[in-house]
């Protein structure tokens, strides 16, 4: 126990001695929590650019245009030029413009089927996404008012004429996001997803130093020549620091800014610990089968980003092809995201994740398959170091 105690107080002084190891963990994280959630503040983008083209001026048009800046994601921007609209939006200045055609009141009165013309410009998926449901949603309340007063005119009552242009009413219940709130669902597995990229990372680079910087032999000295017990006592310090990270982030989203929780806050401590875990042996994984740093970092790298694209929260996995389905799985940030799905909307507990729980857990015997490997090159160092 003294001399495992020695290499943890060995790696606290390394830790001391290399701002970079505090900087890539808890300064990384920082400046990332930080700036998405300022930037999903206000849950949705707000105030989005919609340009209008109003070439019928009539009072019909202003009241479209009003009602469209009246909502709360767009943002009317008035155009006299057609030409003018589509430069900006090509230049980025707009999400999307709609134009009014000339005599589009006339022929609304005549019941000649106007048409109105909008231009939205998917390159920005979410902002386009949202003005394109802002200017459907006023054009299909445009055309109800005007069905509601043909109707009026033909001498229907008001029950009846709702009834003939809605004839079937939604009751829409937006489930454990009702407010559409953006960060809910991307801050609550992205930030995990950058805490597990952190994890990989730093655990490559505090195992891989040792045979950077040649003092393997040291650290196995320490141990008595077990690869096990150094590990052991070189990863406990990152482990404490990543769980610690990883709970306050927990209590940052649920309590602090107080995203929808229906299962217990100690079901989600325990899937950030088993995140963390699965991380670092992840990480020492591919110490062992790529023994050289740079290597190493680079594969970490590339696994980590493939990691969060295919945890499934951004598009379902069950969408992707069948052998990138599988493919999934081999990332910790999946089983965390399935549990962290039954936790935070059913609150189904241990009955709801167990499988999850059990996938995470083998992760943690990852090591154990190419221990040997590293083994040999911590004592004979023969692998390049620059």
């Amino acid at each position: 126990m003294k001399k495992f105690l020695r290499i943890v107080w060995r790696e606290l002084g390394i830790i001391r001695k290399r701002p970079l190891y505090i900087l890539a963990s808890v300064g990384v994280l920082a400046v990332n929590i930080v700036f998405y959630t300022t930037f999903f503040r206000d849950g949705l983008p707000s105030k989005l650019p919609i340009g209008l083209v109003d070439l019928d001026r009539t009072s019909t048009s202003r009241a479209f245009s009003q009602q469209l800046d009246a909502t709360q994601l767009g943002q009317v921007v008035y155009y006299d030029d057609l030409h003018l609209a589509r430069h900006d939006m090509e230049t980025g200045k707009l999400t999307s413009f709609v134009v009014i055609p000339e005599g589009f009141n006339a022929d609304l009165q005549a019941q000649h089927q106007p048409h109105m013309a909008y231009y939205v410009n998917s390159l920005y998926f979410v902002g386009g996404a949202l003005a394109y449901k802002d200017i459907m949603t006023m054009v299909n309340l445009t055309n109800g008012a005007v069905q509601r007063e043909i109707l009026r005119a033909k001498g229907y009552n008001e029950r009846t004429a709702r009834a003939m242009i809605q004839p079937i009413v939604l009751d829409q219940h937006q489930i454990g996001n009702p407010a559409t709130n953006y960060g809910v669902y991307l801050n609550g597995v992205l930030l995990p997803g950058i805490l597990e990229m952190i994890v990989i990372l730093v655990t490559i680079y505090a195992v891989g130093s040792e045979l950077k910087y040649g003092t393997s032999r040291q650290l196995l000295g320490m141990a008595d020549g077990s690869i096990e017990k150094a590990l052991l006592g070189k990863l406990l310090p990152y482990n404490v620091i990543f769980t610690v990270l990883g709970i306050g982030l927990e209590l940052l989203l649920f309590h602090w800014f107080h995203y929808p929780l229906r299962g217990s806050i100690g079901w989600m401590f325990l899937d950030m610990l088993l995140l963390v875990s699965a991380s670092e042996a992840l990480g020492m994984f591919l110490v062992e089968l790529f023994p050289v740093l740079r290597l190493a970092v680079s594969v970490g790298a590339i696994l980590s980003v493939l990691g969060i694209s295919l945890a499934g929260f951004s598009l379902p996995v069950e969408a992707m092809p069948p052998y990138i389905q599988g493919f999934s799985a081999i990332f910790p940030l999946r089983h965390y995201y399935l549990i962290h799905v039954q936790e935070t909307l059913w609150g189904s507990g241990f009955a709801g994740c167990w499988k999850e729980v059990v996938h995470l857990l083998l992760f943690l015997f990852l090591p154990a398959v190419l221990m040997g490997r590293l083994n040999h090159a911590y004592i004979y160092q023969d692998y390049e170091r620059d």
